[in-house]
C-alpha cells in the first residue's frame, strides 16, 4: 500500500539509506542529487576505503559527540553499528574490525558501499535522478507540499533533507541544505570546518614538511591552560600539521581560534618515558658513544629530518663535546624532548575538513523520527545537523542512522 510520494534531496550516506528505507516501507520515492553520480562523498571516505562505523559500545559511541551525543540515543537504539554491520552483510559485503575499533568493508573499497547502496534502491524501485538541482522546498499550512528542482516544481507528501555539510565541496556539499532548512525558519548553528588541518607559521614545521611521526603525545594549551591531549600519529606539512591526533584535536581549536583564544600544542616525542628516564637514556647513549657528533648521537632518537630543528630549538652547536657535554644542555634537550612547542594561527578550509561542525539546530528535530518541529513532512538528517564526532567511523554511523530512521518514519 503505497503511503505518497516522498523527495529525497541528497545522495549520500544519510540519503541513501533514507531513500531505500522509505521506499521499503511502502513510499513512492524520488532521490535528487545534484550530482552525476550519487555517494561521491562516501567513495573517497577513508582514503578510499570507507570507515563505515566502530565498535564502540552505546555510551562510548554517545561520548564522541559531545554535549550533542545524547540526541542520537534514541537513534542508534533504532539503527546501530551491529544493524549497519547486518544490513551490508545481507548484501554480501561483509566487513573487518582494525585498530580504534574501525569497521572497513573486508574488501577495502569504499566505492563497494557505494555501489550495494544503488543497487538497494533499484531493488527498492527508488526513482533516482541526477543533475537535479533543488532549489526551494514549497510549504503550506505548516506543511511540506513539493519542491522545485531545476526550475521544475515536483508536488510531494515528505521530504527528506540530506544534502551533507559544506565539507570536501567538490563532492556536491556546498551547504545548498542549511539554505533550504533556514528559508523553513530553522536556527543554523554558526558553520565551521572540523576534522580539519591545523596551521601554523612556525618555520621549523614547514621544514619538517612531509614527516610523520608515530606514538607521539600532543597536549592543547587554550590560552595558557591545558584544554585536552591524545595520543597517535600526527604529519606535519608545508603550512601545519595534520594527522589522525591533529584531526582529533581541531574541533575545540577552530572554536578557540574563532574566539581570538592563543592556541599551543606541546608535542611529546617519547612519551614512553618519563624526564628522568630518558635523561639516564640520554646519559648512556653519550657514554657508549663518546665522541661522536651529537647529531649522530640524536639519530637514535629522532627522525633525521628532525635532528638540525631539536638542536637550533635547544641551542646546542653541531660542534659540542659529547665527551663532556655540560648537563645544562642535556637538560634543555629532555625538555624539548617532552615539551615541543608549536603555535597554532589557523586551520585549514572546507575542501580539507572531513565534515562541517555546526548546522541545523537539535532543538528544533524530533530525535526519535528526525522530523523537523516546525514544518510537518520535513526531515532533516546527516551532517546538516549540529552533531560531529571524532574519526574513526562515528559520523557516517550517525548519517546512516539518522537516515535509516527517517526512512522508517515515512507516513
Amino acid at each position: 500500500m503505497k503511503i505518497g510520494k516522498t523527495i529525497v534531496i541528497g545522495g549520500g550516506a544519510a540519503g541513501l539509506m533514507a531513500a531505500g528505507r522509505a521506499a521499503g516501507q511502502g513510499a513512492e520515492v524520488f532521490l535528487l542529487e545534484k550530482m552525476g553520480q550519487t555517494g561521491r562523498k562516501i567513495g573517497i571516505s577513508g582514503k578510499g576505503r570507507c570507515n563505515l562505523t566502530n565498535d564502540a559500545a552505546l555510551e562510548d559511541f554517545l561520548v564522541r559527540f559531545g554535549k550533542n551525543g545524547r540526541f542520537l540515543r534514541q537513534c542508534f537504539q533504532q539503527f546501530f553499528s551491529s544493524d549497519l554491520i547486518s544490513f551490508f552483510a545481507e548484501k554480501n559485503l561483509p566487513m573487518v574490525t582494525e585498530r580504534g575499533g574501525r569497521i572497513f568493508p573486508e574488501s577495502g573499497r569504499a566505492l563497494d558501499v557505494v555501489r550495494v547502496l544503488n543497487n538497494w534502491l533499484q531493488t527498492e524501485r527508488v526513482t533516482v535522478k541526477k543533475s537535479a538541482a533543488v532549489s526551494a522546498i514549497q510549504v503550506k499550512d505548516g506543511r511540506v507540499t513539493g519542491v522545485v528542482c531545476n526550475g521544475v516544481t515536483m508536488a510531494c507528501a515528505n521530504v527528506i533533507l540530506a544534502t551533507g555539510g559544506k565539507s570536501y565541496p567538490r563532492t556536491g556539499s556546498t551547504g545548498d541544505g542549511y539554505t533550504l532548512a533556514e528559508s523553513l525558519g530553522h536556527t543554523i548553528v554558526p558553520l565551521r570546518p572540523a576534522l580539519v588541518p591545523l596551521v601554523s607559521r612556525d618555520p621549523r614545521v614547514h621544514r619538517m614538511a612531509g614527516l610523520e611521526l608515530r606514538n607521539v603525545q600532543v597536549r592543547v594549551y587554550l590560552d595558557g591552560k591545558r584544554k585536552g591531549q591524545e595520543f597517535g600519529e600526527l604529519a606535519f606539512t608545508g603550512f601545519g600539521l595534520t594527522g589522525p591526533v591533529i584531526l582529533t584535536l581541531s574541533s575545540a581549536i577552530v572554536d578557540a581560534l574563532n574566539r581570538g583564544g592563543k592556541v599551543t600544542l606541546s608535542l611529546d616525542l617519547k612519551p614512553a618515558l618519563d624526564e628522568k628516564k630518558l635523561d639516564n637514556r640520554l646519559i648512556r647513549d653519550l657514554i657508549s658513544r663518546a665522541g661522536e657528533p651529537i647529531d649522530s648521537i640524536l639519530r637514535g632518537l629522532l627522525p633525521q629530518q628532525m635532528v638540525p630543528i631539536c638542536l637550533e630549538s635547544c641551542d646546542l652547536p653541531p660542534t659540542v663535546d659529547t665527551r663532556n657535554f655540560p648537563a645544562k644542555m642535556r637538560k634543555r634537550l629532555v625538555q624539548w624532548l617532552k615539551d615541543f612547542r608549536v603555535e597554532i594561527s589557523g586551520y585549514r578550509d572546507y575542501d580539507e575538513a572531513i565534515v562541517t561542525a555546526g548546522g541545523v539546530s537539535l532543538k528544533e528535530i524530533d530525535p526519535t523520527t528526525m522530523e523537523s518541529r516546525l514544518v510537518k513532512g520535513l526531515y532533516i538528517v546527516g551532517e546538516l545537523l549540529d552533531l560531529q564526532a571524532d574519526t574513526g567511523g562515528y559520523n557516517l554511523q550517525a548519517a546512516f542512522s539518522t537516515g535509516w530512521v527517517a526512512g522508517s518514519s515515512i507516513s
